[in-house]
């Protein structure tokens, strides 16, 4: 009987060991490399901001989707012509989690405004766009 147990706590141990891989993280593991990421905006006239970030890959996608806002840091920022709203990560899969996206606060006007967004990965563009209310620059298509 013991000989049965013990088989059935190995094969458990087994069972665990499997699901565990299945369900890693979809962030850095020990010793990936990680990937230094700048987002820009800019603006064409003086205008008031929401500018949503990705500043960390998320553990899982579940964690992700449970609660994206927890994973994407909002400035709410008033930009000028001429002065870009920087910021810099590290990432370990930016193919994943890269994501800037900028939109306009309050009613549109009369002044035809281009809000543009940039994302550079290890020093290359990978992504750009323009908007009059908002842009979104990302290597994945959401």
């Amino acid at each position: 009987m013991l000989l049965k147990w013990s088989r059935l706590a190995g094969a458990c141990g087994t069972a665990a060991a499997l699901c565990a891989g299945v369900t890693s993280t979809a962030g850095a593991d020990e010793g990936s490399p990680m990937h230094r990421v700048t987002y820009i905006v800019t603006v064409d006239h003086p205008a008031a901001l929401n500018i949503y970030y990705r500043d960390v890959d998320p553990p899982t996608w579940a964690d992700y989707s449970h609660n994206p806002y927890q994973f994407s840091p909002r400035d709410d920022v008033r930009l000028e012509p001429g002065t870009p709203w920087v910021h810099e990560a590290t990432l370990a899969d930016p193919d994943r989690w890269a994501l800037v996206t900028v939109s306009a606060v309050g009613p549109a006007t009369q002044t035809t405004n281009s809000l543009r967004c940039q994302l550079i990965v290890d020093g290359a563009e990978v992504d750009h766009a323009e908007g009059p209310r908002g842009a979104l620059c990302s290597m994945r298509h959401w």
